[in-house]
């Protein structure tokens, strides 16, 4: 938005509403420019083959639950560590000597 105001000739201390000064220079909020780019990139990927690997990605669906032991998305990993051994990576307790 700081480009916005200097484009508009405003300082921040004059308090001029932000959507006022999307509306002056016929800027549309990020939210909606964001969503209309994702809805492009959609169009685009429906229209390639049946064989593309990006299709075949958004029709892949998991095989059964999670297991016990498998983390959840974004659960921080807190008392293991991720060991690298001949290029696959495996789980090992902190407490275990590597």
């Amino acid at each position: 938005m700081r480009m916005v105001r200097w484009m508009c000739g405003v300082k921040l201390k004059d308090r001029f509403p932000n959507k006022e000064l999307r509306e002056r220079l016929g800027i549309d909020d990020i939210a909606s420019v964001l969503q209309q780019n994702r809805l492009q990139w959609y169009g685009h990927v429906l229209q390639e083959d049946d064989d593309d690997w990006v299709k075949k990605c958004m029709e892949y669906e998991a095989r059964g639950p999670r297991q016990e032991n498998q983390r959840k998305p974004g659960e921080r990993l807190s008392k293991r560590t991720v060991v690298h051994v001949n290029r696959q990576f495996t789980w090992k307790l902190m407490s275990e000597k590597h």
